[in-house]
This record gives C-alpha cells, structure tokens and sequence, in this order.
C-alpha cells in the first residue's frame, strides 16, 4: 500500500521531567520549582540501592530515580553523616529527579541538598510496584514511535478498522455512514498511530482536527456534536486495515480469504483486505461484516478455513462412485407462510 510507504516515524529523545505531574501516579513535588526543566533521556526506571550503599560503577543515573520503602527506610537508618554520605553518591551524578513512593518523604536536609543539586524530589502516595507500572506505561507512551497517515479510524462492534485509499475515494464518507449506523469514529483524515508495548499500534486524531469531518461538497462537520458522545472515541487500537481501491478487471482479488498480506508498521503486523468499490457497492455493510468476520477469528473461528477443509474433503469423495451433491435438507416440509 502506498499509503504506507516511507512514512515518518517520529520519537522523542528527551522530556522534561515537569511532564510526569501529568501522569496518572499523582505526583507532587517536595522541591518547588528546582529540577523540573531537567529532562528524561531513558524510559526505564532505577531503583539505586548499592548506589546508595556507595557502589556506582554501574550506576544508570540518567533514569528516573525509584525511591521505595528500601531506600527510604535505609537512610533513615543512618546516622546523620552517614545519611548524608549515602545521598551525596546519588547527587553526585545529573539524574533527572527523584521519586519517592508510599508518601516516603526525605529529611529536610537532604532535600535542600537536592535543590543545591537542582534535582527535584517527588512523592506519590501509591505503593512502589504500582506507582513504577504506571510510572513505566506514562514513559513507554512519551518515548513511544509515532506515524501519521492520511485515513479514516473507526471503532466497528469494539474493531479498530482503518480506511485507507486515494485522496476523495470515499473514506470519509465510508465513516460517516458507519457512524449513523451507531459505531464510532476515532479520527478522519489525520490519524496518529502510536507504538505501545512493541505489539499494538493505537489510533487516535490530533489537538487540530479532532473530531471533524470534511464530506466533499457539504463540508466541515462536527461529528460530537451533531451525532452526541456515544459517536466518537479518542483512542482505539489498530486491528484491520482496509484499502479502497477502484474496481478493475484484469485485478485478481482474494476470494477466499485464506491468503490476507499483513502490513508492516514500525516493527508490527496488521492484518489488510483490499476492498474493491463500484457505485452501488455497500461498503458499509462490508465493514461491518469485516468487523464481525475478525472477532469470528478472535474467538477462534475461522470460516475460510473451515470452508476449505470441506472443500478438500468432498474433493476427495469425488473419487467415489457414485458421489453427487447432496442438498442441505433431507426433504422439503412445504412452504405454507
């Protein structure tokens, strides 16, 4: 698909640590305004325990500092120089900040060490197994690969299908009718695909677009407000892609669907169906029956297969003599509605 064809993978290489008050851990900050233009290079978390105890050749200082009830109830069990010693072996060293889990906080001295240090120290109240999954999925987001593609994103029966095709072929008009048929839209025209986890591509729009639609000749509407919530999402992971193509002829199509080509974005294989239109075709319905035909397969169903291991079985009773085909019902009880 050319629509998929050099695309731009962009990734962030540094945040600032001022970001993490957004995440979901609840954070607050112990130092003031101190470290909070420092910024984050790596997106894995450091617990610096032997650092603390003063091994730091294999220090990973450039990563967020993970402060659970070990290290805190460690240096509270110093006494005041070696405390002090203990955190000087952290600060020594341009980490990006501190976070303290448990509502852990640190003596009064070593925070003004901190701020000397322009190293912010912060705290959440979660446990330091959740505050670090969470604290990890914020980060793995931030650093997460990007592309943009020019398509539109719908969620059919909970199945995130992507419309992809040449510039007025009908993509969004395709959405607009799904969505009247009660599904939901993710984003039209600009759609952002995020990496997650080195396996799933989520879908979402952009600050711009949003929830907008632009139908040739009509116009630019507003799908929340003309259709209500239940009409729109701002997230859905990619599941299937579809690409619009004008019918031709001399084009072979799949007609069985036992041999789908998997495209290839940022590392991650998405399942593809090339659709080909004609007036009169209802791609609507087509969609939905893709949506549906996917979550067959889900659940381990998959009619193509089962077709195909019914065909190679009556092709091997051909060979009997006197094989014919049979009906699907052993006798007809009359029409009588």
């Amino acid at each position: 698909m050319n629509t998929f064809k050099n695309l731009q993978v962009i990734q962030m290489d540094k945040i600032p640590v001022s970001l993490l008050l957004k995440s979901p851990v609840n954070l607050r900050s112990l130092t003031g305004e101190n470290g909070l233009n420092n910024f984050i290079t790596d997106k894995n978390l450091h617990r610096p325990q032997l650092a603390l105890a003063g091994y730091v050749s294999l220090f990973t200082f450039h990563r967020v500092q993970v402060f659970g009830n070990t290290e805190c109830f460690y240096l509270r069990d110093l006494y005041r120089e070696d405390r002090i010693k203990a955190f000087k072996n952290i600060i020594q060293f341009p980490i990006p900040c501190i976070i303290l889990t448990n509502n852990n906080e640190l003596d009064s001295e070593l925070i003004e060490m901190a701020k000397e240090a322009n190293i912010v120290v912060l705290t959440t109240e979660y446990e330091t197994t959740k505050a670090s999954t969470l604290l990890s999925e914020y980060l793995d987001d931030q650093f997460a690969e990007q592309v943009t593609v020019h398509a539109s994103f719908v969620d059919v029966y909970g199945v995130g299908i992507l419309f992809v095709g040449r510039s007025a072929i009908g993509k969004s008009e395709i959405a607009l009718d799904l969505i009247e048929r009660g599904h939901r839209l993710v984003a039209d025209d600009v759609v952002v695909l995020t990496k997650v986890r080195e396996s799933v591509l989520m879908g979402t729009g952009t600050n711009l677009v949003q929830h907008y639609m632009e139908i040739r000749g009509l116009g630019i509407i507003d799908v929340r407000q003309m259709f209500g919530v239940r009409a729109i999402r701002f997230q859905k992971r990619l599941e299937i892609i579809v690409e619009l193509q004008e019918w031709k002829e001399d084009n072979a199509y799949t007609r069985t669907g036992l041999d789908l080509e998997p495209i290839n974005i940022m590392g991650i294989n998405i399942d593809s169906i090339h659709l080909p239109i004609f007036p009169g075709k209802n791609i609507t319905v087509i969609a939905e029956v893709i949506a549906l035909n996917y979550l067959l397969k889900t659940y381990g169903y998959n009619a193509s297969e089962v077709f195909a291991d019914k065909l190679k079985d009556l092709i091997k009773l051909r060979t009997n003599k006197g094989y014919h085909q049979e009906r699907i019902i052993n006798y007809f009880q009359g029409d009588r509605e």
